[in-house]
């Protein structure tokens, strides 16, 4: 019995990020706290690792990256590296020890859920934070899909952004330790993103809160103009500006699609005021714990009554720009701009 690579969301917390990845370890702790996270499990680094080893994936890489060095720091080259990597990794299958592993904890999850083939996220989870630059899979189904999506998750270690990304910080480019979220997939209703500051002012009395129908792919990703209500922490007052939800990502049967959000949907509010006064609640227990303002990401699902339907898929610390305290301080920042240039 080798070591152990797979790890229910309850057995972490956000000491294990070595071990499993940012986004893992926040689930982790997210869970402790008693916040609701879709069900789930987490594939460590050291799954990755093993795989690299027993799979030969990995000497492939070495070789690769030391034939090529001198030439990864041109765009071009960076390109054809992700290409002929990610080939290498996504051509191995899963050595059959790990397949029994992952296909036990999966069948664990769908008796967990009351289910013989429930759908899931794949998301990376990186050890070292690179936001978007790794992939996600949706509403992957079954053992063997399970699998694929696990491997290739694994070789989105190697985009072209996350190559770019490890030379530039002076990181070993063949090296990419990466962990991998699994969670049951929310039937959701609407989704989005929570900040606990405005971004752009650094005010931290606000909360601002975003969303669209359906699943939240399409607030993070930017693809349209959500909803967006200010909340002020202390009182409730809220502001509130209507997006353009004319389209929205639903669920596919071979992973999601995008849709037309139907007319009658399009100019109404996406959260009613009860839910996002729930939203904002939690958001702001989570700030309190963190000791920081949070970016997060909320779905509320359409098949149960609320607030048993508020899911919670990541919480992070927020960026968000240096407040100005005065004008003086403002123009003085302003001049050393100007200086630098």
């Amino acid at each position: 019995m080798g070591r152990k690579w797979i790890y229910w969301y309850e057995e972490l917390s956000g000491a294990h990020n070595d071990l499993v990845g940012k986004k893992c370890a926040n689930l982790g702790e997210m869970t402790a706290l008693g916040m609701k996270v879709p069900p789930g499990f987490a594939i460590s680094v050291d799954g990755y690792e093993r795989f690299m080893e027993e799979s030969g994936a990995g000497e492939e890489i070495r070789r690769y990256v030391h034939d090529n060095r001198n030439h990864l720091n041109q765009v071009g080259k960076q390109v054809e590296a992700s290409r002929a990597i990610r080939a290498y990794i996504e051509a191995k299958p899963m050595p059959e020890a790990m397949k029994t592993e992952l296909y036990r904890h999966y069948a664990d999850l769908c008796r967990r859920v009351g289910t013989d083939e429930v759908s899931v996220a794949v998301r990376s989870s990186g050890a070292v934070s690179m936001p978007g630059q790794m992939e996600t899979y949706l509403n992957v189904s079954g053992t063997d899909r399970l699998a694929r999506k696990v491997v290739q998750v694994w070789g989105s270690a190697f985009t072209t952004r996350a190559i770019a990304y490890r030379l530039e910080k002076g990181m070993q480019m063949e090296k990419a330790p990466i962990g991998v979220a699994v969670l049951k997939m929310v039937n959701a209703k609407c989704a989005g993103v929570c900040l606990t500051v405005l971004p752009t002012t650094g005010d931290t009395s606000k909360v601002v809160v975003e969303g669209n129908w359906g699943l939240g792919e399409s607030v993070v990703s930017g693809e349209i103009t959500p909803d967006q209500f200010i909340v002020d922490k202390e009182i409730g007052a809220y502001e509130c500006t209507l997006g353009e939800k004319n389209k929205m990502v639903c669920y596919s049967s071979t992973g999601t699609c995008v849709a037309d959000v139907p007319d009658e949907m399009r100019c109404k509010p996406c959260l009613d005021e009860t839910e996002l006064y729930e939203i904002v609640r939690i958001s702001k227990d989570v700030e309190a714990h963190f000791e920081l303002p949070q970016d997060m990401e909320w779905v509320l699902d359409c098949d149960l009554p609320f607030p048993d339907n508020l899911f919670w898929v990541q919480t992070r610390p927020a960026k968000y720009s240096k407040p100005k305290h005065n004008e003086s301080e403002y123009l003085a920042e302003l001049m050393t701009r100007v200086f630098r240039m």
